[in-house]
């Protein structure tokens, strides 16, 4: 088995030019499993000459030189950390809180420390650690790293569990704040589609016709900005990865600062003034925040409902806005 922390150095021969790269390096790396070179991929571990490979079916050709980077090994189970949230609700049971844009949810590769799990085993002392599993303990639901608020975490096994029911049975109340390009039309509505891995990049999700997974996102304007941009809430029926991002970019209003799914200049942005356009377009991350989480605590039976505001940057982008329409 090739050890952790090396770099291993692979060159296809004529015999071998056709086969899929995870199936090439799997066979020639010694011990590596498929599986586990498949996720080296995606991790973006793997070049050929300048170009990352983050594809594991892409077909290998006569003469590449393939470099398969195998990261240092990282500790089983995550160890606590100072990390700043603002906890709205916490008993012997469960916490909930507010998580800050750019905190990544739990550890994973290229963010092993610093995330939000490192934080709660810090405040909730070692009980906390093997609830849900040892990567990602008490987390029974995530935020994106660059969407802020509410989120729960279970500090018990039963919690865990009854909590995490709810969720894959849709009993959670979940409603997010979002500020997207141009005004959908209707003002209220539903965005449908089923959501699966986008086959041209990984790393995105889109809207498939195979292989997908069904997903309802109710949605209502709150404030419209000309026809330029639109303070819209957001209820989930479903809780499929990137759902609001991905159903609102499919329908010709990307949410303003996602760096995923806006890869251009949308044509909404002449609706704003010069002002209002340059904050829009300057906005650093996705303009989404989930504000409120409703549940019944898996002990008492008591419903529990939870609001929190907008944070500063987005209230700012609105205000800029609402300041700067034509």
């Amino acid at each position: 088995m090739p050890a952790s922390g090396v770099t291993l150095f692979f060159d296809v021969q004529p015999e071998q030019a056709g086969e899929r790269v995870d199936r090439f390096l799997a066979a020639r790396s010694g011990d590596l499993s498929r599986s586990r070179v498949k996720s080296l991929i995606e991790d973006g571990h793997l070049t050929c000459g300048t170009k990352t490979v983050t594809e594991p079916a892409e077909l290998v050709k006569t003469g590449q030189h393939y470099v398969l980077h195998i990261p240092p090994a990282t500790p089983a189970v995550p160890e606590g950390e100072n990390v700043a949230f603002d906890v709205f609700y916490e008993d012997d049971d469960l916490i909930v809180l507010n998580k800050p844009a750019g905190l990544v949810v739990h550890p994973a590769p290229g963010n092993e420390t610093g995330t939000l799990v490192n934080g709660l085993i810090a405040h909730c002392g070692s009980s906390l650690k093997g609830i849900g599993g040892e990567r990602r303990p008490g987390i029974v639901h995530r935020l994106d790293k660059d969407t802020s608020g509410l989120m729960v975490a279970a500090k018990t096994e039963k919690a865990h569990l009854a909590l995490s029911d709810d969720f894959a049975a849709r009993r959670i109340d979940r409603a997010y704040l979002a500020v997207c390009w141009g005004c959908p039309n209707p003002a209220e509505g539903d965005y449908e589609g089923d959501i699966g891995r986008d086959k041209r990049d990984r790393k995105r999700m889109a809207i498939v016709t195979h292989n997908g997974k069904w997903a309802l996102t109710h949605y209502r304007t709150l404030q419209a900005f000309e026809m330029g941009a639109a303070l819209v809430t957001c209820k989930l029926a479903t809780g499929r990865t990137h759902q609001i991002r991905v159903h609102f970019s499919a329908n010709g209003h990307p949410l303003i600062g996602d760096p995923v799914y806006l890869r251009r200049i949308p044509a909404a942005a002449k609706g704003l003034s010069p002002d209002a356009r340059a904050a829009a377009l300057d906005f650093p991350r996705q303009a989404l925040h989930a504000t409120r989480l409703g549940f019944t605590h898996p002990r008492t039976g008591e419903a529990l409902v939870f609001e929190a505001p907008m944070p500063e940057d987005m209230q700012e982008l609105v205000s800029a806005l609402a300041g700067g329409n034509r």
